[in-house]
């Protein structure tokens, strides 16, 4: 396997998060978003939206995190990722696309980078922006963890699932944009329970080979 990656990328966060609980070690290859790379002509023949991640598997190029993840999850089923009873799997989903659809794509590199190239948005309003969407989102999960149909320590249940590996790159982002996280006391449980995992910690950004200082 190869793993197309860049280091802040939250899409890519999530990824790197289920190979290691998968126990998998992919091969790496960097496309550097702030320096256009993924606008490669090389880069797009594999992924058509010029996004990371792409996880190239044989002859498969596979896009969009949360289609990677639930590949690996049914090609290497331990320790699983989606909870077995169907009510709880669904409620799982509900929280990984809460922070895939309907958070992170509103605040992701190609949006700000709109908002200031074509709106003329400052940094200021993009901050704004950004905390508005992030800030919403982040109290609905809060609401959504006060109701889940089970115990923790994680998003659901005693081991991580999907909606663990999409909430922990979301707080992160948060945390980097310096939006307040202590509205949220259940999801920042959360993520310091995945924290305390290798596999979390080990993924997180700073930890890549090639970020940045």
């Amino acid at each position: 396997m190869i793993l197309h990656d860049y280091w802040r990328s939250s899409a890519a966060f999530r990824v790197r998060i289920a190979l290691a609980l998968k126990g998998i070690e992919p091969g790496r290859r960097y496309v550097h978003l702030r320096k256009g790379e993924q606008r490669a002509q090389a880069f797009l023949a594999t992924n058509p939206q010029g996004l990371v991640p792409v996880l190239e598997d044989g002859p498969l190029a596979l896009t969009q995190s949360l289609a990677i993840i639930e590949y690996l999850d049914e090609t290497h089923p331990e320790p699983p990722l989606l909870p077995a009873r169907p009510a709880e799997r669904a409620w799982v989903r509900a929280v990984a696309l809460a922070v895939a659809c309907d958070i992170h794509p509103l605040n992701n590199l190609r949006v700000l980078e709109y908002l200031a190239r074509e709106l003329n948005a400052d940094a200021a309003a993009r901050d704004r922006w950004y905390a508005h969407w992030v800030s919403g989102g982040l109290a609905a999960l809060e609401r959504m963890l006060a109701a889940r149909p089970g115990p923790g320590p994680f998003c659901l249940g005693r081991t991580p699932t999907l909606a663990d590996i999409c909430l922990v790159p979301q707080v992160f982002n948060a945390r980097r944009y310096r939006v307040p996280v202590d509205p949220y006391p259940l999801v920042l449980a959360v993520v310091d329970e995945c924290m305390r995992l290798p596999a979390f910690d080990l993924a997180q950004p700073a930890k890549q080979p090639d970020a940045e200082a």
